[in-house]
């Protein structure tokens, strides 16, 4: 499977954050189903707590319509999830989402703010400029 042409900003920007890239890329099986998850990172919270696993999948949002890549990543999303649901329960997964492409009208629209809502998507906004990771929304 090819990498996302952001992949490695998007690695840095987690690295740059504390967290440790375990996976790169995540595989999983399912039912006979090879499934690929761009990354697999943990962070150490603290020694009490232990840490925090999560999977990213990294999108870049290049093509003519916004919307129809958003329907491709929502069901990627909502694939990935349901296999991490029962193979490592242990993991959050996701959406990696550029800034400039979050920022534009559709992500900002009434629709968006309810698919989040209904599909419990959980985004990494990434600067696909100047590199880094922006916001985190669970």
């Amino acid at each position: 499977m090819a990498k996302d042409i952001f992949h490695d900003l998007v690695r840095s920007g987690l690295e740059a954050e504390g967290w440790t890239i375990t996976n790169d890329p995540y595989r999983l099986k399912f039912a006979r189903i090879r499934f690929e998850i761009d990354l697999a990172a943990e962070k150490i919270i603290t020694a009490t707590k232990g840490s925090k696993k999560i999977a990213v999948e990294i999108k870049s949002f290049l093509n003519p319509s916004t919307v129809t890549d958003f329907y491709a990543a929502l069901g990627q999303f909502l694939s990935y999830r349901l296999v991490l649901e029962q193979e490592d329960s242990s993991r959050k997964l996701y959406l990696a989402v550029p800034l400039a492409i979050y920022n534009e009208d559709f992500f900002q629209s009434r629709f968006f703010a309810l698919s989040v809502k209904e599909h419990n998507l959980s985004l990494i906004i990434y600067d696909s400029l100047n590199g880094g990771l922006v916001k985190w929304i669970n």
